[in-house]
């Protein structure tokens, strides 16, 4: 049981870490770019990506996507 909660805990880390880190190249390349949409590195993006991953990071810029239309 505990061998299962730990690997859980892990992979969540490491899924929140690589997101925040596609978070903020991808920020900085919609930046180079000209492109005025950034989602912000705060808590509820670490908490998004770490539980979906890479599409909820996909998620969070689809959002700004849609409000900036």
């Amino acid at each position: 049981m505990d061998e299962n909660r730990s690997s859980i805990v892990v992979n969540f880390i490491v899924r929140a870490v690589v997101g925040l880190g596609v978070i903020f190249f991808t920020n900085e390349i919609l930046a180079s770019k000209g492109i005025s949409v950034a989602v912000g590195l705060n808590g509820l993006s670490l908490l998004t990506s770490g539980t979906l991953g890479l599409p909820g990071v996909c998620l969070l810029y689809g959002i700004l996507f849609y409000q900036n239309l």
